[in-house]
């Protein structure tokens, strides 16, 4: 392997039975065939989700363009996440009947005794878990999770420090006694927001048994952003699945995202050091003082096959304290580019294929199939990795196989959130994606995660 290099290839995965990981499989048991139990990573329109619909009803060009008609949305969300920015004190009803729009992967979680079975989505850039209680108003969901039938339930006071940690409190400025019911406010996904209290109960992931482990229950909600079983946060917060579990899981997680065509399919999350791929390469984790909850990388250009792109080093730069910059993140669907340099990327894509050139919702530079073996391959750098993105994570194509587009798309620069350059969940699948927060590194690998 070059050592400046991510050249792709197959890992075998070695299950070790101390590790929490699941192979991948064409079943929605949840228990792996070493009779433990599972924890898979499933695509939210795949066949082992709650919210899958018929796979013969839509393209998987349809379901990306529905989901990334989402990303506007998202790209608000993550300009929201600022340090020490205000949450809005109140949450508007709204009627339970409404579309998903966001949160593309979910995870099975189990919480209370006995164990409660939900779906979480999986998002790498917020700090919290929360998920639906039942009596919710404005919760669009079916499954909720039912205090009342756990003897393990427990309300968390005003006067705890973990609800000191929490955003968007709603608390009294003044202590009665006995104390009030720490509650807060926050809004999600762009266009969401919801009202909950903070509890403690047991989170059972796998075979790990989580006591004590403090989430938000949800009492009412509106918009259509809210994931609709709960939120499983992976970012860096105090109040995260990471870091009230550093003594379980030392701060380190991976994930491999199967294919939005993997309806019968799921990939997995690792949870600790153990059973980490050891031929993984890694570039430092950034962290910004303005925007704390995300992941950043530093990227440092882009090349189209053999063409570094020029692009004005001002839109890559990393900035702690603007946030400016380039994130990893889960819950975006394209990879989006500042405009200057998606444009430098798209211009240079073009010349290398033939055109002519359509526009396709999000996507501007859609072209006849037949000349996707022109299509170069994207290189992101990164420092000390290359990711040489595959054709299968560059171009995106129509279900009739006559059009492929290149699945990736720009932002504004009057966008409010046009300094930060994301690298989504379309460009990460089929990679092993490792995050090891105490070091300070991320590491990507190729996994057949179909």
């Amino acid at each position: 392997m070059a050592s400046s290099t991510l050249h792709f290839f197959f890992l075998l995965a070695l299950l070790l039975p101390s590790t929490l990981t699941t192979a991948t499989r064409d079943t929605c048991a949840t228990a792996a065939p070493d009779g433990s139990e599972d924890l898979s990573i499933i695509p939210i329109n795949a066949r082992c989700s709650p919210f899958a619909a018929n796979p013969t009803s839509t393209s998987v060009m349809d379901t990306v363009l529905h989901m990334a008609s989402a990303d506007s949305h998202r790209l608000t969300y993550l300009s929201s996440l600022v340090a020490d920015k205000p949450n809005r004190t109140s949450v508007p009803v709204a009627s339970a009947n409404q579309l998903l729009h966001t949160g593309n992967y979910v995870v099975r979680a189990r919480l209370g005794t006995p164990p409660q079975l939900m779906f979480m989505v999986l998002d790498t850039s917020n700090d919290a878990v929360w998920l639906p209680c039942s009596g919710c108003s404005g919760c669009s969901t079916a499954s909720y999770f039912n205090p009342n039938s756990s003897s393990t339930y427990s309300t968390l006071s005003c006067s705890t420090s973990q609800c000191t940690q929490a955003r968007g409190l709603t608390c009294p400025s003044s202590s009665p006694s006995p104390p009030s019911i720490c509650s807060f406010n926050q809004s999600y996904g762009g266009d969401s927001s919801f009202s909950a209290s903070l509890v403690q109960d047991t989170l059972t992931l796998a075979s790990d048994v989580i006591s004590n482990f403090t989430f938000g229950c949800i009492n009412s909600a509106s918009g259509n952003s809210l994931p609709p079983q709960g939120l499983m946060g992976l970012g860096r917060g105090p109040t995260s699945l990471i870091s009230q579990t550093t003594s379980l899981y030392a701060g380190v997680f991976s994930y491999c995202l199967p294919s939005f065509r993997s309806f019968y399919f799921s990939g997995s999350l690792k949870l600790g050091p153990t059973g980490q791929p050891r031929s993984i390469r890694y570039t430092p984790l950034l962290r910004s003082s303005h925007r704390p909850s995300l992941y950043y990388v530093n990227l440092t250009g882009i090349s189209v096959g053999p063409t570094l792109v020029p692009v004005d080093f001002k839109y890559l730069t990393f900035d702690s304290s603007s946030g400016a910059g380039t994130i990893i993140d889960s819950g975006t669907v394209i990879t989006r580019f500042v405009q200057p340099v998606y444009e430098a990327v798209r211009d240079e894509f073009r010349k290398q294929v033939r055109g002519p050139f359509s526009t396709l919702g999000a996507f501007d530079t859609c072209f006849a199939a037949d000349n996707d073996n022109l299509a170069p391959k994207v290189t992101l750098h990164m420092t000390s990795l290359d990711l040489k993105l595959p054709v299968e994570n560059t171009l995106i194509h129509s279900s009739a196989g006559t059009l492929a587009c290149l699945s990736m798309a720009g932002i504004p620069l009057n966008n409010a959130n046009a300094v930060l350059n994301v690298i989504a969940n379309l460009q990460q699948q089929n990679l092993r994606i490792l995050f090891d927060v105490p070091n300070s590194r991320l590491g990507i690998a190729m996994e057949a995660c179909n």
